[in-house]
């Protein structure tokens, strides 16, 4: 009964545990957004907020990236190895058993007799926790194990915004092959009509050659865009886990993909949707258990032990305890010495802590600026694509003006030529306009963290 009565004292006074200090306010959230927002809403985007674009592909190419992107497929792993080194630290909370167990055969020497030995021990340990150290590493295992999620989530989402930008980028690219190639036919029936007047004596071979320049000069873009159709197919198929060869996508243009509405929330929850502040915050936890841990490595260790020991001429004489020997022990170890070890240990722990301080609040003031600019860019792009596309509106009509009045003799090639390129600028830069203002917003679903919140 005395034996118990120690192991239960000892077992109630060892470490009761780490508690965790919170993270500091080292940075006030403003009290709203100072780029244009929609004022007094608090609405967060959805889980699936690239359904606000209206495109079932893109809802199909998010989905087969989440289950076959190799970089979430390694956070993935990393969380299961942050869960198997949690389970190693907690081992430590408890005692630890062994069993053994032999036999033996013997010849007396100079006779024929045998004699057999049978022998079988059950020990245990137990390193009392008195000072915490065993539970502030199970407390740190667990902050590494919070932070590898959070990190997982960040993996996912910036997957997912990769994805949809990419998949973006694909279709504007068509979109800009498509008004090269307009262009083109344009250009080649202006040519057309330049011949005919030469043929007539209407109009010169300088008229001609420079026709002939603008048609050389449409047709040497349409190259590069195909071939950068090809490189973000390929980068698409490796977000999506797939061989590039083969692969495609159905989507021709952006034509069909809705802009979505912009949702903000409040900039005191960012903090909260932000899985890569919560990864900085969780590692702050384990810097303190870590500090924990070192402080008290400075403290004795004491360890408690039992064994029984069985033997035995016959296999059954083993269960028998009439023989068995019993031995309880203690030990008490306290280093005199190191050279300094323990102290720089401790040193190490409380500088990482300072750091990983300022990462944290490093991580809060590049949320806020993400989603200051991004905020900023949206609104820009969108006045912006409204405003271009009346200069294509414009350019498609000086076109038809200088076209009528050459073919009726009233303009020179002069303006039909710089109708020409002002049409196929503003088309172009309406597409590439129109790519930005979508991915903006794909870039604020991102830096708002996405669907993800801590709290769901």
């Amino acid at each position: 009964m005395r034996s118990v009565s120690t192991l239960a004292l000892a077992l109630a006074l060892s470490g009761c545990g780490f508690t965790a200090s919170p993270p500091p306010d080292s940075v006030t959230a403003p009290a709203a957004w100072a780029a244009p927002a929609p004022a007094g809403a608090d609405v967060w985007p959805a889980a699936d907020w690239w359904q606000g674009f209206a495109s079932p592909e893109l809802a199909g190419l998010i989905g087969a990236a989440r289950a076959g992107n190799a970089g979430i497929a390694q956070a993935t792993a990393r969380v299961a190895q942050a869960e198997a080194s949690l389970r190693v630290s907690g081992s430590s909370l408890w005692p630890s058993l062994g069993l053994s167990a032999g036999a033996d055969t013997r010849r007396a020497s100079g006779t024929n007799n045998w004699s057999d030995s049978y022998s079988a021990g059950l020990s245990a340990s137990y390193e009392v926790d008195f000072w915490g150290a065993n539970a502030a590493d199970r407390a740190g295992a667990a902050a590494a194990l919070d932070a590898s999620r959070f990190d997982g989530e960040t993996v996912a989402l910036t997957v997912t915004a990769g994805v949809a930008t990419t998949y973006l980028q694909v279709l504007s690219l068509r979109d800009r092959l498509d008004v090269a190639r307009r262009n083109l036919a344009i250009a080649e029936d202006v040519l057309a009509l330049v011949e005919a007047k030469v043929g007539a004596g209407a109009a010169s071979d300088l008229d001609l050659a420079q026709q002939r320049t603008v048609v050389a000069q449409r047709r040497a873009v349409v190259p590069p865009l195909e071939q950068s159709v090809r490189e973000q197919l390929a980068a698409l198929a490796v977000l999506l886990g797939k061989v590039p060869t083969g692969f495609d996508v159905a989507g021709t243009s952006l034509s069909p993909v809705k802009v979505p509405p912009v949702a903000t929330g409040l900039p005191s929850s960012l903090l909260q949707r932000r899985p890569d502040v919560k990864a900085a915050e969780a590692r702050l936890v384990g810097a303190d258990a870590d500090i924990a841990a070192a402080r008290a490595a400075f403290f004795p260790q004491v360890s408690l032990s039992a064994s029984m020991a069985l033997s035995g001429a016959a296999v059954g004489d083993i269960f028998s305890l009439s023989d068995a020997a019993w031995s309880l022990g203690a030990s008490l170890f306290q280093t005199i010495f190191d050279g300094g070890r323990l102290s720089a240990q401790r040193d190490l722990a409380e500088a990482r802590k300072l750091e990983l301080l300022e990462s944290y609040r490093a991580a809060i003031l590049a949320a806020f600026q993400d989603v200051e600019v991004t905020l900023g860019a949206v609104d820009a792009l969108e006045r912006q694509r409204v405003l271009q596309d009346e200069v294509v509106a414009q350019a498609r009509r000086a076109l038809e003006l200088a076209q009528i009045q050459y073919r009726a003799g009233a303009a020179d090639l002069l303006s039909v030529l710089s109708a020409q390129q002002s049409l196929y600028s503003a088309e172009d830069s309406a597409a590439q306009v129109k790519l930005s203002a979508l991915q903006a917003r794909v870039t604020l679903y991102r830096v708002l963290g996405g669907g993800w919140s801590a709290e769901g």
